[in-house]
């Protein structure tokens, strides 16, 4: 069961204004439970998957890009060549087509932006904000404390 955040210590608070500065490690998480921490951490890592899978679309938008540009050179060189029937397949065929049905990668690309990337970013964001009052990488913080208080330095 969450405890009521009233309750809590406020793990988050931040001793400068600036909202881009990284919470004390030391107070990051710590009146989190170990089941908290941990379903947390799998909603960043679920979102952190679709940002790399996003990554990948952006890269696979690109590379069908330039493959259609080397394609409709083809295009011009064949009907330069002679092979007017090679050149209308192309033109007609192979060019306008999508990738997925007639969606061209950019519209997959947005389709995934939209939709299941702004959807998971959004969960994330609201599930950082009711589990550890807006704190992210709760778990590495917690790792990043253990590591450096076994330290020898």
């Amino acid at each position: 069961m969450n405890p009521d955040p009233d309750d809590r210590p406020d793990a988050n608070d931040r001793s400068s204004d600036d909202p881009d500065s990284d919470p004390d490690p030391d107070l990051a998480g710590a009146d989190l439970t170990d089941a908290e921490v941990a379903a947390l951490h799998e909603v960043e890592l679920g979102v952190e998957w679709l940002h790399r899978a996003h990554g990948h679309l952006v890269q696979f938008h690109h590379a069908t890009g330039h493959a259609m540009d080397h394609l409709a050179e083809a295009e011009a060189g064949l009907r330069e060549a002679g092979y007017d029937g090679l050149a209308d397949r192309l033109r007609d065929d192979l060019l306008p087509r999508g990738v997925v049905g007639d969606k061209w990668s950019y519209g997959v690309l947005e389709a995934f932006q939209a939709g299941p990337m702004a959807d998971a970013d959004s969960f994330g964001t609201d599930a950082c904000e009711e589990v550890a009052d807006g704190e992210r990488h709760v778990a590495e913080r917690r790792q990043e404390r253990e590591w450096k208080g076994r330290s020898r330095t």
